[in-house]
């Protein structure tokens, strides 16, 4: 599968799954940028990030944006081959893999811990 043809499947699934939210939410997490990669750069690697990560979120969290004097602008990271990978090239168990993985570094941005992901089924 390429990462061409893997972004838009994981663009049309993010897509569906900010449709799904609640009236509330939706503004919000429409409002974070997904970027797609196929996998991490070496820099989130030097971070202490595993390789097969397959997301990450970015940035400062809702409601905590001006915080600091340089606040980061939020934003969403899906790696597109380890979540193929992981998947195992079955395209549904991708396409679920994608909603969760959006749905977990989404709950960051709204400033959940893993505890708090974790209780809402996110992990």
């Amino acid at each position: 599968m390429t990462l061409a043809r893997l972004t838009v499947l994981a663009a049309e699934t993010v897509g569906a799954t900010q449709r799904s939210l609640p009236d509330e939410l939706r503004p919000l997490a429409v409002a974070v940028p997904v970027h797609y990669e196929g996998l991490p750069e070496d820099d989130i690697l030097a971070e202490g990030f595993p390789d097969d990560i397959l997301g990450l979120f970015s940035g400062d969290p809702h409601g905590s944006e001006f915080a600091s004097d340089q606040p980061a602008p939020p934003r969403i990271i899906l790696y597109l081959e380890n979540l193929w990978d992981y998947a195992e090239g079955d395209l549904g168990i991708f396409r679920e893999e994608v909603r969760l993985t959006y749905l977990h570094e989404l709950g960051h941005y709204f400033g959940w811990d893993e505890d708090e992901l974790t209780a809402r089924g996110l992990d």
